[in-house]
């Protein structure tokens, strides 16, 4: 690759040894021997960064993978984010996969707007410019005062469809609830499917009478009518089909077995569910594993080899490609713009 005036420095800022291996290829596809840095733990569980070569003048890229313990990853980018500021580093871009928090972006009763503050916490230790991927909600990139790039990791999902998928053209693309179905008919359009969607899986209504909410007004005022949770129904054919779920997120994956277990009662004779964020958290692989779901594809932005050891319906895609592709446009000036071809407003 090409060299400005400065140099490129990439750093692992995870302890964790299987979330470096996202680095690694990162580094592979570029040609760039990762930076020297110690990321470890105190016996009092603070975090210690120690920077082991000279980044002045130099444009740093810092990768990091979210691990089980969110909180630590979090703090471990923080510091070394300063300490690079620091050490007067020319510009620092993190290079945040999956970002943590993305669920917690809306206000909830008397809650936080947490990704708001983990935003503000990466501005103001020294972050000049973040890339991610697959934000859960893409207004997220407001929060931040600094250039982010939201990449998308569909092409390579669909690719996956259109390669390992021998009878594809039979298959539909579900949404499990209405809130994914934008997702869905993203993925229906650019593969020439049809979509379903499984209707039924409203939430039930906030309960207020603990909070103190409930307390009458003065005057008469008009209030919504509580939610009622409707029969779960399927809208669109699946009989016969190949059923491929779609979502952002696979996390507590409850809903997503409910999900397999409709779709197998309506019909469809496979079933497969594509996430990009493979959290697959408590006991997620045991209850995939004996499900009526036949696999599970999702992307390697966050570590899971300990969750494929125990399901063999875990499949990963590798995402580097695109990643490193990023880091080599920043890096040399060029634009990001063939990054986001065919990409709409709703994708």
């Amino acid at each position: 690759m090409n060299h400005t005036e400065g140099g490129l420095v990439i750093f692992s800022a995870n302890s964790h040894p299987s979330s470096r291996e996202i680095s690694k290829r990162i580094g592979e596809r570029l040609g760039v021997e990762l930076g020297k840095v110690q990321v470890y733990q105190e016996d009092n569980r603070e975090t210690r960064v120690q920077i082991q070569e000279s980044v002045r003048g130099k444009d740093v890229f810092i990768i990091q993978t979210v691990s089980k313990d969110v909180n630590t990853t979090i703090m471990e980018l923080l510091i070394m984010v300063y300490a690079c500021r620091t050490s007067c580093a020319r510009s620092i871009t993190g290079v945040v996969p999956y970002f943590p928090y993305s669920k917690q972006c809306k206000m909830r009763k008397r809650g936080s707007i947490v990704s708001k503050l983990l935003a503000s916490m990466m501005c103001k230790a020294g972050l000049t410019h973040l890339i991610t991927m697959d934000l859960h909600q893409k207004e997220i990139q407001g929060f931040f005062n600094i250039p982010v790039d939201n990449l998308r990791a569909s092409p390579f999902l669909l690719q996956y469809i259109q390669e390992e998928i021998p009878d594809y053209r039979n298959a539909v693309i579900v949404a499990k609830s209405p809130a994914s179905a934008k997702r869905a008919q993203s993925f229906a359009e650019r593969l020439r499917l049809g979509i379903a969607v499984i209707h039924g899986e409203a939430q039930d209504a906030e309960s207020d009478l603990v909070d103190g909410r409930h307390s009458p007004p003065t005057v008469k005022i008009p209030l919504l009518i509580p939610k009622e949770k409707p029969p779960i129904t399927v809208v669109g054919d699946v009989g016969g089909r190949i059923a491929i779920i779609v979502d952002d997120i696979i996390d507590d994956v409850d809903s997503f077995v409910a999900a397999a277990e409709t779709l197998k009662k309506h019909g469809a004779y496979k079933i497969f569910v594509m996430a990009t964020h493979g959290i697959l958290s408590s006991d997620a692989p045991k209850l995939i594993e004996e499900s009526a779901i036949d696999k599970v594809v999702v992307t390697n932005t966050i570590p899971h080899e300990h969750q494929k050891l125990q399901c063999v319906k875990i499949q990963t895609v590798d995402i580097s490609l695109i990643l490193s592709e990023a880091i080599r446009r920043i890096y040399n000036g060029e634009s990001m713009s063939y990054l986001f071809r065919h990409i709409g407003l709703e994708d």
